[in-house]
């Protein structure tokens, strides 16, 4: 079985030895490149083809946000776990437009990144905890309560592709639907359910349970480490001043 692939990307070469060693440590992963900014991200991602791209959103040249697009851009397909040091709202709705399916807190990395990146890797969703308690808040806050309900089954399908991070294209095809169907029922479904943003519709999906996020907290996910993993978090990944 090939091992799975990881791209990482920060500038701080600390930060970078910390999340090596943290995903190194898992059996059938391997960190495939280091790239120290935007540019080299997106440069190195086109080049060696990694499952999992680790980016930083905070980076010097071309930020990770940016630098998404631009990857998603190449290779609609790729699936990128953003890291940050902030939990602000407004930094995890851009990851979200973006089209990232995973954002995680630094702080958290010692003990979620390895959780992350098996979500990803299984076609989920990871959110470091503290960050989905800022965004479902803030859409609890801004809407009305949305029914479930109210979605025909067709468009329960759309909204599970979308948030999983299918394209209106990708979404027709799976369906066989015409793009300009697909289209008109991505355009209902926002309108039923007040929504405005990806990011909205993935909280929407994740907390109707019409796509499953990463639980961190589950037994079942989360094995008994070996010596060599409870070292390494215990040692947490550095941060930088």
């Amino acid at each position: 079985m090939p091992k799975l692939r990881i791209l990482i990307a920060d500038d701080h070469e600390i930060v970078r030895r910390g999340l090596r060693a943290l995903l190194e440590n898992h059996p059938n992963w391997e960190v495939c490149g280091e790239a120290i900014d935007g540019w080299q991200s997106v440069k190195m991602t086109g080049e060696l083809k990694p499952d999992v791209v680790a980016l930083d959103i905070g980076m010097p040249n071309l930020n990770g946000l940016d630098a998404a697009r631009q990857i998603l851009r190449n290779e609609p397909r790729q699936k990128i776990l953003f890291l940050t040091m902030h939990e602000s709202e407004q930094s995890a709705r851009a990851a979200l437009d973006v089209g990232a399916r995973g954002l995680l807190l630094k702080t958290d990395a010692a003990r979620d990144l390895v959780n992350a990146v098996v979500a990803l890797q299984n076609g989920s969703t990871f959110f470091s905890p503290q960050i989905s308690r800022t965004l479902g808040s803030a859409l609890r806050g801004s809407h009305r309560p949305h029914n479930r309900d109210a979605l025909t089954r067709r468009e329960r399908q759309v909204v599970q592709l979308l948030a999983e991070g299918k394209s209106t294209k990708e979404v027709a095809s799976l369906l066989d639907l015409s793009v300009k169907t697909a289209e008109t029922h991505r355009s209902n479904i926002m309108g039923k359910l007040g929504l405005h943003s990806v990011s909205e519709l993935v909280m929407y999906a994740v907390r109707n349970n019409i796509v499953q996020a990463f639980n961190p907290d589950d037994p079942n996910l989360n094995p008994k480490p070996d010596r060599q993993s409870s070292e390494a978090e215990q040692a947490g990944v550095p941060q930088p001043d």
